[in-house]
């Protein structure tokens, strides 16, 4: 089919990388963000503007709350079908309570999960779940989205796309495409140091962008395929679920024979039992730690089997000392605060897992490396959107000879996947400032904010696309960087005049979360002032039939 290896190599990284991209742009630009989600978060949420807080204790402040919680109406609905009979007004029989929170937190996670009378599958479990204030146990205002850790982070990895885990299978299959793009890149660009350095700006747009996707790749390249590798590996559960398909049965004596060997109750006793003081176990928990030279930082604290005389008390560590996610789980007999078990030592395999997952997901301490991440990110983004200019540069003169919309079409997906996410990323930090905050479902108002902008840009970009007709650029890219920038100014206005976290304030304070935030719009909206200057410049230099440089430097003789 082709004369030799590296051709075929090329049409790989060509079709591969043309037809995933969309996805992989998602992906990359949205885990960059979701580095920072927790910042984010507080952002979004003016009442969680507040310095992070340690576990809180759980006999005074977390216990309460559990005591109060029931599943909301969207919990409850997705039941429908999966129950013999009406619901229950209220739920009793409770599983299970979990806290969960991060050195960057300044809210608790709580959750609790309750049993499902007449449910058709016995396991069937609705869940509860809040964002508290640790330091009164208050729930934070209902209906608000925490907009970095519950939209832009699941996003990252499952497209919003819940059925079948669809969204989830999408990424990942786009990640392994993607390691055969990073290798088959290799294979194609033979002189990869001289790569390293070129970067022709003045040249064409067609150089210039193949010149950028080269240099962003390679100088991420280790970075591009750690990510996608390691992605791979977190979800390896969901990728190949063995156990819970082919192996159902075996998996559920395991489960019992674990129960056995480890202590801890697989199944309720059926008998009503009290609580002992749980603050008392996790102060246990943490002198095992520190015995260790470990830090004694709380991150989870789970309750299995709540109220029953087989309920247990999981205490696990917040690993921010480390690069392994690990959780140096101690578990303890709730009804009297027993000793039941400490986690051994992971096995070879463990740690290895452990610790690609730990430096995916970085919920260790370290700023310098989080800006990094993000660096990675943005580098993946710029090297995907230049291969689609490239892709559009190289064809485009050919489709508009022959009326073909092929370039046409992938230019105003393009334009979408890059600008038009930017747009409604923008269009969604701007409604969650300007919406009112006793606004009923203010988050479901906000994930509408943001479809809707994108499928605007989308129409926008198509209803554009003629200038390809004529073998010129899409304006809408310049048009769309415009929207961009009036988006991140509104943006950073729009906090100052409802919360007045202004800049002056925030950095005057050095509560860098919110100031970080208003920077990075800033910032932003610099770029896309500045992308859309050029793309301006270009524009006008195919007019006229002057170069780019030509036209800049005439500009700036005469002002």
């Amino acid at each position: 089919m082709f004369q030799n290896f590296r051709l075929s190599m090329a049409w790989l990284h060509t079709w591969f990388g043309l037809v995933l991209g969309f996805v992989l742009m998602v992906v990359f630009f949205f885990g960059s963000l979701s580095v920072f989600d927790r910042e984010i978060d507080r952002w979004a949420i003016p009442s969680s503007r507040f310095a992070p807080q340690p576990m809180p204790s759980f006999d005074t402040i977390l216990k309460p709350a559990f005591e109060r919680m029931q599943p909301d109406k969207d919990a409850i609905a997705l039941l429908d079908g999966r129950v013999d009979g009406p619901l229950p007004e209220r739920f009793e029989v409770v599983r299970n309570w979990g806290a969960y929170t991060t050195h960057r937190d300044p809210v608790v996670s709580v959750f609790a999960g309750f049993e499902v009378p007449r449910a058709k599958d016995p396991d069937e479990t609705v869940f509860a779940s809040h964002a508290l204030d640790p330091r009164t146990g208050a729930v934070l205002p209902q209906g608000q989205l925490r907009v970095g850790s519950e939209f832009f982070y699941p996003l990252h990895y499952s497209l919003h796309l819940k059925w079948k885990d669809l969204g989830t299978w999408i990424v990942g299959f786009s990640a392994l495409m993607m390691l055969a793009a990073l290798v088959s890149g290799v294979v194609m660009h033979r002189k990869l140091f001289r790569e390293f350095f070129t970067f022709r700006r003045h040249k064409t747009v067609q150089r210039s962008a193949l010149d950028l996707h080269n240099l962003t790749g390679v100088v991420a390249l280790p970075f591009h395929f750690f990510f996608a590798f390691t992605g791979l590996v977190i979800f390896a559960g969901i990728y190949f679920p063995v156990a819970h398909t082919q192996l159902h049965a075996l998996h559920e004596l395991h489960e019992r024979v674990e129960a056995r060997e480890t202590g801890l109750p697989h199944e309720r006793a059926g008998v009503a039992a009290p609580m002992a003081s749980v603050d008392a176990m996790v102060a246990q928990a943490q002198r095992r730690w520190q015995a260790k030279g470990m830090a004694g930082d709380v991150g989870f604290v789970y309750v299995s089997h709540v109220g029953d005389a087989n309920a247990y008390v999981s205490v696990y560590r917040a690993g921010t000392d480390r690069v392994a996610l690990t959780g140096e789980g101690v578990h303890f007999k709730a009804t009297t605060g027993e000793l039941l078990r400490e986690d051994p030592p992971r096995s070879a395999v463990d740690s290895v897992n452990e610790f690609l997952t730990g430096l995916h997901l970085q919920h260790f301490r370290h700023w310098l490396l989080r800006w990094l991440y993000v660096l990675g990110g943005l580098l993946g983004c710029v090297c995907i959107a230049t291969g689609f200019l490239f892709f559009v540069e190289k064809r485009k003169q050919q489709h508009a000879k022959a009326g073909s919309a092929g370039s046409r079409v992938v230019d105003a997906l393009a334009v979408t996947t890059v600008t038009g996410m930017l747009v409604a990323t923008m269009a969604m930090l701007v409604a969650n400032r300007l919406l009112p905050e006793s606004l009923a479902d203010k988050g479901d108002w906000e994930r509408t904010v943001f479809w809707s902008a994108w499928g605007l840009a989308m129409l926008h970009a198509f209803a554009r696309g003629g200038a390809l007709a004529r073998a010129r650029m899409n304006p809408a890219w310049r048009e769309q960087c415009g929207l961009i920038a009036a988006g991140a100014v509104t943006a950073v206005v729009a906090n100052a005049v409802t919360t007045g976290d202004h800049l002056g304030r925030t950095l005057a304070a050095g509560y860098w979360p919110v100031a970080g935030v208003d920077l990075s719009l800033l910032a932003t909206a610099a770029v896309a002032i500045l992308a859309a200057s050029r793309l301006g410049r270009r524009a006008k230099a195919t007019a006229t039939g002057h170069s780019p440089a030509v036209l800049a430097t005439a500009e700036a003789r005469h002002g």
